[in-house]
């Protein structure tokens, strides 16, 4: 088991309003600017300092990511092989190709190792360029391969680098969000400023940097940013076109980095679908959103070899027709993401399964609800709080503008003894509401998709802070309205806002940019030094498939499974190779994992003797119910469930009888791992 220790010394709606706002001094958002000279110098100023602003932060967002990681794993000290163990799961399996493309004789036969690849699955032929969304590890290869930084700059600084820089891409895009939408660039500060004080909820790139979303989640913020300021208004047409080619662009590389890319834009659609019924959001823009969707997600599906599962998605069909997509998913007979579905069918409700994959998920704290703590944190930077504001206020009025449009009413207004005001919500603060709500909705369910609602909440709270129009309302409803005001509202609350989260929070990042620690794992360290120095190179392993993606990773050895999980066969095969925590007989195993070209097999005692999780979702857990077996320990099992004529395998294995001798042999041991040699029976 991997852990860190100490560091020891020595080491809009309804066409929103269409009269320009009232602020005169910010140009991002498209509002007109003042004639006079001293208005326009003002107004390039500001942009120039928070433009200014957006950069530094960006940068400084990278570099706290990237020194909390130095800092906790003691990167540039540790040898090769413990950099690479510390890619846990599936970041090991990405980066290996990346590893690949870097050490093969040429690019074009590290592209054909890629496409023609029998290592990640063994017996099995596989185009992983298909399969998995990698493109970015062979454009990072291809980049330093032909850049003249070999001598300067190790392959794995050059990969994680460009994960952090990414994070000041990130930070940037939600800043100009926020500045868009509010008309100030101090909205954009604010929502820097909360991104990186709840960084344990907005992001985890530090500890799991090859995961896919942090390639892709960037993107998607840019993306947000590109279609916040197209549902402005008076754009003028050469700057909508290039809007909507920075939206395409952006909706590309997202779609290309994440094979949950068509889920995310799914809801995105979805938005934008109920906005445009409610009359809130220009129907020509909506229907340019979504062709560019459905052509970004075509273009990927030519790159990935015309994946089916691309063809087949929920996307498409809702974009183009339920009646065509449903014809379609039928000829295609789609399978690759039907364990999503089943997931889903059992986590909201729908029916008990036994299904193995679907309860691999179920049992998964990440795939679980978002905790209750999560909310806590958020509130100690007031977040929480001032977004719960903000969403009240901006759904109230939501509800108004809907029904006056649905009503086909002119207007509906609140009359008082002074003036009379029309409720209003422009069509980028719309198309933010309905963001916020839909992905939220998805981060409640499933507590690994936080980290698109958080961040889009830090935004979503500075805008409303922030913005004339909200305080506007407030202040109307309390007949408290005056234009100057409101603008010392606007300013003020944010500054001390500002200040309250400098105070209580710089203290702490302090100390943690202070604390030093390293990578610590001899057990893994002495099982992949073993198996490169022990055994063939072309060996095939099975094991559980996060440990399967580091040995490929360290050692180059053939698989059995991996954790890119999006493929029926693979989940069939993982099934069948995880019989070794089961019960069954030692004949069974070896059969089954010979069926597979297995050469050794290697036990984990985290595994087979499993605490982390209750009863019931251990893995051994899962298998005895798939396979029709009684569980272990105390507890209610159902009534059709019977006894096991086999002992666990994992368990009895380790006596050395001579029912198990005759199939296995034990060939390297210590705390963590056991690792075993096939015989090869005719």
């Amino acid at each position: 088991m991997t852990t860190v220790r100490q560091r020891r010394v020595g080491k809009g709606t309804e066409a929103a309003e269409d009269q320009p706002s009232e602020e005169t001094n910010v140009k991002p958002d498209g509002k007109i600017l003042p004639d006079h000279p001293g208005g326009k110098l003002w107004s390039i100023l500001s942009i120039t300092l928070g433009g200014i602003v957006a950069i530094s932060l960006g940068l400084l967002t990278s570099v706290y990511v990237a020194t909390l990681h130095e800092n906790d794993l003691w990167f540039s000290n540790i040898k090769e092989v413990e950099r690479e163990i510390s890619f846990r799961t599936e970041c090991g399996l990405y980066y290996s190709y990346y590893k690949q493309m870097i050490q093969a004789a040429s690019i074009q036969q590290g592209l054909h190792g890629l496409v023609y690849d029998n290592k990640t699955e063994s017996v099995r032929t596989i185009n992983i360029l298909e399969r998995m969304n990698v493109y970015q590890e062979v454009f990072l290869s291809i980049l330093y391969r032909i850049l003249p930084i070999q001598q300067y700059l190790e392959p794995v600084y050059f990969y994680i680098y460009t994960l952090f820089g990414l994070q000041a891409v990130y930070v940037i895009a939600l800043y100009v969000t926020s500045w868009l939408l509010s008309g100030t660039w101090l909205s954009g500060l604010l929502a820097a400023c909360w991104y990186i004080t709840n960084r344990v909820d907005t992001t985890r790139v530090e500890f799991t940097i090859p995961l896919r979303e942090n390639w892709a989640l960037p993107f998607f913020a840019v993306q947000i940013a590109a279609i916040t300021y197209l549902l402005r208004t008076h754009l003028q047409p050469a700057q909508e076109r290039l809007t909507l080619m920075a939206v395409f662009i952006a909706t590309f590389l997202f779609s290309l980095t994440w094979q949950f890319n068509q889920f995310m834009m799914l809801i995105q659609a979805l938005a934008l679908f109920i906005l445009d019924c409610l009359d809130m959001l220009p129907t020509a823009k909506v229907t340019w959103l979504y062709i560019i969707q459905i052509s970004g997600l075509l273009l990927v599906c030519v790159l990935q070899f015309f994946n089916s599962m691309i063809l087949g998605s929920l996307l498409i069909s809702f974009n183009v027709s339920v009646l065509i997509a449903r014809t379609i998913q039928k000829i295609l007979n789609l399978e690759s993401d039907e364990h999503i579905f089943k997931f889903l069918k059992a986590k909201f409700g729908f029916g008990a399964t036994r299904d193995f994959d679907a309860n691999l998920y179920l049992c998964e704290e990440a795939f679980g609800l978002l905790p209750l703590n999560t909310f806590s944190r958020l509130s100690s930077t007031l977040l929480f709080y001032i977004y719960g504001f903000v969403l009240f206020l901006l759904t109230v009025a939501a509800v108004i503008v809907a029904f006056r449009n649905l009503s086909g009413s002119n207007q509906v207004h609140f009359k008082d003894k002074m003036e009379e005001y029309t409720v209003t919500l422009k069509p980028d603060a719309a198309y933010s509401l309905a963001h916020t709500v839909l992905f939220g909705c998805l981060a409640l369910s499933t507590m690994r998709m936080k980290y698109l609602w958080t961040s889009h909440m830090c935004v979503f709270a500075s805008f409303g802070l922030c913005s004339t129009e909200v305080w506007k309302l407030i202040l109307k409803c309390l007949h408290l309205y005056t234009s100057q005001r409101t603008q010392v509202i606007k300013y003020s609350i944010p500054i001390i806002t500002l200040l309250y989260i400098s105070f209580k929070f710089w203290p702490g990042i302090m100390d943690e940019l202070s604390e030093l620690r390293e990578f610590y794992d001899p057990d893994t360290v002495e099982l992949m030094n073993w198996i490169k120095s022990n055994t063939p190179n072309t060996a095939v392993f099975a094991g559980s498939m996060q440990l399967l993606a580091g040995v490929k990773l360290c050692t180059g050895r053939t698989l059995t499974n991996h954790p890119h999980y999006e493929d029926k066969n693979l989940r069939e095969r993982t099934k069948q190779i995880y019989q070794i925590y089961a019960k069954r007989s030692p004949g069974d195993v070896h059969g089954i994992l010979r069926s597979f070209g297995t050469d050794y097999v290697i036990l984990e005692d985290s595994i087979c003797y499993e605490r982390r999780h209750s009863r019931g979702c251990r893995l051994r857990d899962l298998l005895d119910v798939a396979n029709g077996h009684i569980m272990d320990g105390l507890g209610e099992n159902e009534p059709d469930l019977k006894p096991s004529l086999y002992p666990r395998f994992c368990e009895e294995i380790k006596k050395n009888l001579p029912s198990y001798t005759m199939h296995f042999t034990r060939v390297f041991q210590n705390k963590t791992f056991h690792v075993y040699k096939l015989a090869k029976h005719k």
